[in-house]
């Protein structure tokens, strides 16, 4: 991905960081929790790439109305996590390998950056909330909770993000690490969750003692063997058990 492209999809993700901005009232409140519902069942890899997402199915198990789960899939849509088709519907967004080389290129040239950035002005309370975020990442390993270990993983990344201090790259970071979850599930071995949670222990250090360049280049190897890891491979489009998946939301 070009510096060009990454700068477009930049404003992109500032423009989608307005449009997301949540109405007020209860219908808008529960349209975010069925967002987040989704899009953290996508993330975790409980709904795979492929799998077609009905409408009416999706109205069911959450209870609401065909129209409101449309909006909560346009926001989905714009967020890349889903693709609509006419005439075919919702359905979770399978990368392609192009698609997935640029995402890594563009993670590169961002969070690398943003390690400089971030380095010299990083205090104690940043450093216990990333201490937080990785040791939580390994408890979730431990207890072979792939999910959980998943979106730790995908925090602590966009928590670095944030802390840095630019909105803007902040929220095309949490962008990325959701398609990179995306790529993970199509193109990573069973079992595999891209980070090892060791690295994020050593940036944490890198970045406690100040080496924004150290910190920077260990990013850039982090990023090249989440990359390394993956093997394209087809995998069969699937239809999966919305009731099942979201049985929590129904608590």
């Amino acid at each position: 991905m070009t510096a060009r492209r990454v700068a477009s999809a930049l404003r992109a993700a500032d423009k989608r960081a307005v449009s997301r901005t949540p109405a007020s009232g209860a219908g808008a409140l529960r349209q975010d929790r069925i967002y987040q519902a989704i899009s953290d069942a996508i993330i975790e890899h409980r709904l795979q790439p492929g799998a077609r997402l009905r409408e009416d199915a999706l109205a069911e198990v959450f209870g609401v109305s065909r129209t409101g789960i449309r909006k909560v899939l346009q926001r989905l849509a714009m967020d890349q996590l889903i693709t609509l088709t006419p005439g075919k519907g919702a359905s979770v967004t399978r990368p392609s390998a192009e698609e997935a080389r640029e995402v890594f290129d563009a993670r590169r040239m961002v969070e690398c950056g943003l390690m400089r950035q971030l380095a010299p002005q990083i205090d104690a309370a940043a450093l216990a909330a990333l201490r937080a975020l990785a040791e939580q990442e390994q408890q979730a390993l431990a207890a072979r909770d792939q999910s959980a270990a998943i979106k730790c993983s995908a925090e602590f990344h966009s928590q670095l993000a944030v802390l840095a201090g630019n909105q803007t790259l902040a929220s095309f970071v949490v962008q990325l690490c959701s398609r990179s979850s995306l790529i993970l599930a199509v193109y990573g071995n069973a079992g595999n969750l891209g980070c090892d949670c060791t690295d994020h222990d050593r940036l944490i250090t890198l970045l406690e003692g100040r080496d924004g360049e150290a910190a920077a280049a260990f990013m850039a190897q982090h990023l090249d063997a989440i990359e390394g890891s993956l093997a394209i491979a087809d995998s069969p489009q699937t239809t999966p058990d919305l009731q099942d998946i979201f049985a929590a939301y129904r608590g």
